[in-house]
């Protein structure tokens, strides 16, 4: 598979992994675009049996490095959401709000927990693939899932309790 191939079939998701980690769509797209320069440098040195993982663990580098250069954070309102079916403009602003409360629980949660959430959760990796992503043993990303989402669900109770007021 050349590199194009790969460009066209894996860079939404990973402009919305890095979207979600950096929050900001400029920093996103700067970030696709060094993760796929650093994929076309490795490339012909790897042999792959995971491709879209491999891309997220190279994405997920490029971030810790962006982090590292920068030392800020970078805080938007701004969210790209895509909708898969039409729906009314209620139901798509409510689910819209509902998805940002959901980012914004998350991004209170510790590092480890956070990517750990974001890559299972929303972007759907395999726990070992996540764990390759992130450098970690498998029952350590498992731990990281697990505390996460209960913390998730108690935010989220909380902020149900406190909205029912």
């Amino acid at each position: 598979m050349n590199l194009d191939d790969l460009y066209r079939q894996h860079v939404n998701d990973l402009y919305r992994y890095l979207f979600s980690l950096s929050k900001d769509h400029y920093t996103a797209e700067d970030l696709v675009q060094e993760a796929f320069y650093r994929a076309y440098l490795q490339m012909e040195d790897y042999e792959f049996q995971n491709i879209k993982a491999w891309l997220f663990k190279v994405a997920y580098h490029a971030f810790i490095d962006y982090n590292r250069k920068h030392k800020r954070v970078t805080l938007s309102d701004k969210l790209s959401y895509s909708m898969e079916h039409s729906q009314t403009p209620e139901k798509d602003f409510l689910d819209r709000e509902g998805f940002k409360m959901l980012l914004s629980c998350i991004h209170t949660l510790p590092e480890n927990e956070k990517h750990a959430i974001l890559l299972c959760d929303l972007h759907q990796l395999h726990y070992q693939e996540a764990a390759d992503v992130l450098d970690l043993k498998l029952n350590t990303l498992k731990s990281h899932v697990f505390r996460g989402r209960k913390k998730l669900i108690e935010m989220i109770k909380e902020r149900r309790i406190r909205d029912d007021r």
